[in-house]
């Protein structure tokens, strides 16, 4: 087939046996923590729902072996927030709970990055999130393990530093939705698919980047990952 214009590359990420993993669309889970949300100003209780928004798949950058990431445009507040990432492997519509991990290939560790400022103006105005959340470069993510030699986290510690310094530090077992709760209602809105990344959640401490800011972060049983703001 003739295109009127270059096919895009397919984002991918590593993965630990070699192999790499294409990225689909990319689900984000917010307020999954408790202490989080209570930061944000939001409750921390339990809804009817997890509340999703997305970032698009050409904004995950591949930081298995570190990456620089530019200080955005437009933005005085650069935020950290560190995730859990699942990959998933097979997808469907209405996927109950209790098969949903089954469609999950592996796991790695994710940083959500946010502009707060524009999110805050976002927020004030009744408007999307789509700058704050959606920018160039803004899902650094390790090399993903494949479930089948890791199995799937329930705990771990889940911590980030800046520059040497202990920013957030939560545990997986401190999530308000689980693994399988998150993939169950996202499937009752969209068929997930091979090739989606589900980044779930983070916990409290989040804060201020700036350039040259050096940031370390991991998840027990998981990985670790690093990026440097240029």
């Amino acid at each position: 087939m003739a295109y009127v214009v270059p096919v895009p590359s397919t984002p991918s990420l590593a993965v630990s046996n070699g192999q790499r993993f294409p990225i689909r669309r990319v689900f984000c889970v917010g307020r999954n923590y408790a202490k989080h949300a209570a930061e944000m100003g939001a409750s921390g209780e339990r809804g009817a729902a997890p509340m999703i928004f997305c970032k698009p798949a050409d904004a995950v950058v591949d930081a298995s072996s570190g990456a620089e990431i530019a200080y955005p445009p437009k933005t005085e507040k650069l935020h950290h927030e560190v995730e859990l990432a699942v990959a998933i492997s097979s997808g469907g519509r209405d996927i109950p709970v209790d098969q949903a991990m089954g469609h999950v290939y592996g796991y790695g560790v994710a940083l959500d990055l946010t502009l707060r400022d524009l999110q805050e103006k976002a927020k004030a105005k009744g408007h999307p999130w789509d700058w704050a959340k959606g920018f160039d470069r803004s899902a650094p993510v390790s090399a993903l393990v494949p479930a089948a030699d890791m199995g799937h986290p329930q705990a771990g510690r889940v911590w980030l530093e800046v520059d040497g310094a202990l920013r957030q530090e939560g545990d997986l077992d401190d999530q308000i939705w689980s693994v399988a709760e998150v993939i169950a209602a996202i499937s009752e809105h969209v068929e997930l698919k091979a090739g989606d990344l589900i980044l779930t959640g983070t916990p409290s401490g989040v804060g201020p980047l700036v350039k040259g800011s050096v940031v370390r972060a991991g998840i027990d049983g998981v990985g670790e990952m690093g990026i440097t703001v240029v």
